[in-house]
């Protein structure tokens, strides 16, 4: 048996005109003999009554006395509506199909309530309705506890699903459709002349999603990468095949990553960074800022620490709290308002003098200033100021010919 992991995204599904691209592709895979199992999100986005951010309005979220229990039962409606849909019009097409629940489809998952992990997945159900089906829908996003209460696994969850899918069931492959071409060389809406790449590395798609692309969750990425499990990016509306993702080995396809030094340019907003320095005992102010942004349940990221102090961002929406954090253990901390992060990724420049310069000047010569930088393997960032994102954005983009 064959089997193919399909995710279709929110606007994927949100109409019966875009629900029949879906069927066209599931109909494609199935002249292909696949037999599919096809992950949905929940229909549409805000203003549309089941997506997910309009069924939370019904409890007034987050102003709500729901429980977080109570809240993942209302939000896994959304995903469940979803696959009965899908499955109800590829019934009407003559195509076998049936809807599940993600924990009918296996998935066990910790008790971590709107954030839970995922655990295990039991496949043996939808091998057995793979039997008498073509298609097994599966509501994505969900999953249950040991103890049979409901879960959701957080944002992005579906594409993850997905993946975990794809590995249970040791999937051909992992098709994520969504809304372009494929992975794209920057977002379409700031570079005129961004691109769809034909491949990336797991690495590659990983630090492009956590540096800000938004086309695939990167825990999806991870867990397909684990299993060795190939991922394609794809449209729903267009039949081009986007972009594949696999490992850095893909000479035998035509194409050698190695010799593309930057991949992609990645960028995050709404960035405010902090600067708390001292001249005594800065091993301390270490210890002591962070553990205090710990407590305070703030996420910090960009991190630089040097003798005399330390510097990192805060989302813009936080950056308040981290202040009065700050201050409420006696320190003054500088406060930039308004950056943005920007990222070259690329397997391609690991090893490779010179990348860092070249970022520096062309930022230079587009008249950007460098806030703050940092760098990986595969990875170089700059915090700029978000004014001056686009022109970031483009001068690299440019730079580096992609």
């Amino acid at each position: 048996m064959q089997i193919l992991v399909q995710k279709f995204g929110g606007t994927s599904v949100q109409s019966e005109e875009n629900r029949k691209h879906v069927i066209k592709h599931i109909k494609n895979a199935l002249v292909k003999d696949y037999k599919l199992v096809v992950v949905v999100s929940a229909l549409g986005r805000k203003p549309d009554p089941y997506a997910t951010d309009s069924l939370l309005e019904l409890v007034g979220f987050p102003a709500t006395n729901s429980s977080d229990r109570e809240i993942d039962l209302l939000m896994s409606c959304g995903e469940i509506i979803s696959s009965v849909v899908l499955s109800n019009e590829l019934k009407k097409q003559h195509i076998n199909a049936i809807a599940l629940t993600g924990a009918q489809a296996g998935f066990i998952t910790s008790e971590d309530f709107t954030q839970a992990k995922i655990k295990e997945v039991k496949p043996e159900r939808i091998y057995k309705e793979l039997e008498n089906n073509d298609v097994v829908v599966v509501a994505g996003f969900q999953g249950q506890t040991e103890m049979g209460e409901i879960t959701t696994i957080g944002r992005g969850g579906s594409d993850t699903s997905a993946a975990a899918l794809g590995a249970a069931l040791q999937a051909e492959m992992v098709e994520i459709f969504t809304d372009v071409e494929g992975i794209m060389t920057a977002d379409p809406r700031i570079v005129k002349n961004a691109h769809s790449l034909d491949v990336v590395t797991y690495s590659e798609i990983c630090n492009l999603a956590y540096q800000g692309a938004k086309v695939i969750h990167p825990r999806a990425v991870e867990i397909a990468m684990q299993a060795k499990i190939p991922l394609r990016v794809r449209s729903t509306y267009s039949l081009e095949p986007g972009t594949l993702v696999t490992s850095s080995r893909v000479k035998e396809m035509g194409v050698d990553i190695q010799d593309r030094l930057v991949t992609g340019i990645a960028h995050m907003s709404s960035i405010t960074q902090l600067k708390v320095q001292t001249k005594e005992e800065a091993y301390r102010l270490q210890s002591d800022v962070f553990k205090a942004m710990a407590e305070a349940g703030i996420s910090v990221d960009f991190i630089n620490i040097s003798p005399a102090g330390v510097i990192y961002t805060v989302p813009n929406d936080l950056a308040d709290k981290a202040v009065y954090v700050l201050e409420t253990l006696g320190f003054k901390p500088e406060i930039t308002r308004n950056c943005a992060k920007v990222s070259a990724v690329g397997a391609g420049m690991t090893g490779v003098p010179g990348v860092a310069a070249e970022i520096v000047q062309a930022l230079t010569n587009a008249g950007v200033q460098i806030l703050q930088s940092a760098d990986s393997y595969t990875t170089i960032w700059v915090l700029v100021h978000e004014k001056d994102l686009k022109t970031a954005v483009n001068a690299l983009h440019d730079v580096f010919s992609l």
